[in-house]
């Protein structure tokens, strides 16, 4: 029998045959289609009507207002990228990733060979979003103290000694470390505090940092000389690890054509600090349904190798599954893609489309799995063919 969806924001109906009962997915609209079997459409009503109830309960802030902040963030989302793509040709998941990460609130690694424009992508992005930006080039001979700052010691008007301290390029909205695994562990540490406490401690110190906060982090393939591997626990403060890939030919193209000609496009800002604060907020107050909530702790639980419920090529081919930050990580993400789309709800279709990016560095595939070419990634996609969205 054939399975009937209906988008809840546009009303066309859809026929799989498929989907099961409870199944959505987003409509070219920006809507949510919800299947309910049956010939008619009375069942998927049901369902539709079933899961705007679970989203209703969940809702503490749903009002007109929100509302229209879900459509200025909608707008403001596609201005950023355009005038990103004045600068940057292509890459348009990766753009979109990135906002993600931003609206979310998360810190981004970004993974690529040298040349890829990974450092031009992040500029621009600063540009767009009007946010202080600083940059630290990461060294073998770094110091910890060369990215939080120091104390030294300086005469008053009086002539009396005092302590003075000098903040480091941390004190910025955002941070681009860029080579990231140029420079040993020791001062890759430095930035573990002040990633995930938004604050650093110098000389017994606490000093808060700037809001809204990010690092974005570039780095080289780890078998490349020169360079050191990141921590896992570092690794982990990532809301998300995007690889950056070769352009496509037609791209190259235009690439080669625009970059030669000499033609240069101001990038204009597009929202400030106080408003990227407003829209976090938003997107925190987005309502979650159980069942979406089920399917991210079900992706992550099924990543570790002692679970019961993990297949059977988890148990053979993954060594370290993620931990309890990957599901706060999907949840957090889906909220912000869900919301850029223009939908106040979060469908399991978003949890699937950014797992790549938050399972990327939180799974380690063993040796039988790195001998056979499969990588992080092929694990992620066999995770979403094998783990129902629906229970």
């Amino acid at each position: 029998m054939d399975i009937i969806g209906v988008c809840d924001k546009c009303q066309k109906k859809y026929k799989s045959a498929s989907r099961k009962d409870g199944d959505t997915k987003e409509c070219k609209c920006g809507g949510l289609i919800t299947f309910g079997s049956g010939e008619s459409t009375s069942s998927a009503s049901a369902s539709i009507a079933s899961t705007s109830a679970k989203i209703t309960s969940s809702v503490k802030q749903d009002n007109s207002e929100d509302q229209e902040k879900v459509i200025d963030l909608g707008k403001s989302f596609g201005k950023i990228k355009k005038e990103i793509a004045k600068k940057i040709i292509g890459q348009n998941e990766i753009v979109e990733q990135l906002l993600v990460s931003v609206f979310a609130g998360g810190h981004c690694l970004l993974e690529g060979v040298p040349g890829l424009a990974k450092t031009l992508l992040i500029n621009s992005l600063c540009e767009a979003l009007h946010l202080d930006f600083k940059r630290i080039q990461f060294t073998p001979d770094m110091m910890p103290s060369d990215i939080t700052g120091t104390e030294i010691i300086q005469d008053d008007e009086n002539g009396n000694r005092m302590y003075k301290f000098l903040p480091g390029p941390i004190f910025s909205n955002i941070v681009l470390a860029d080579e990231i695994n140029r420079t040993p562990p020791k001062t890759q540490a430095a930035l573990l505090e002040a990633m995930q406490e938004k604050q650093v401690s110098i000389g017994g110190k606490v000093y808060t940092l700037d809001k809204p906060f990010f690092v974005m982090a570039t780095m080289n393939p780890i078998d490349q000389e020169g360079t050191y591997s990141l921590p896992e626990a570092q690794q982990d403060r990532f809301l998300f690890k995007i690889y950056v890939d070769y352009p496509s030919f037609d791209e190259e193209i235009e690439i080669a054509e625009t970059v030669t000609s000499g033609i240069t496009k101001d990038i204009v800002s597009v929202v400030s600090g106080e408003e990227i604060l407003d829209f976090q907020g938003l997107i925190k107050r987005a309502p979650v349904a159980r069942h979406v909530l089920e399917y991210a702790v079900r992706l992550v639980r099924a990543t570790r190798k002692e679970k019961d419920e993990a297949p059977d090529f988890v148990k053979e081919w993954i060594n370290i599954g993620a931990g309890p930050r990957a599901c706060l990580a999907l949840i957090s993400a889906a909220k912000a893609r869900a919301i850029l789309h223009g939908r106040y709800h979060v469908a399991t279709e978003d949890i699937a489309a950014i797992s790549g990016p938050v399972f990327r560095h939180r799974i380690s595939p063993n040796f039988g799995a790195q001998a056979e070419g499969i990588n992080s990634d092929k694990l992620v996609e066999r995770l979403i063919e094998e783990i129902p969205q629906n229970v």
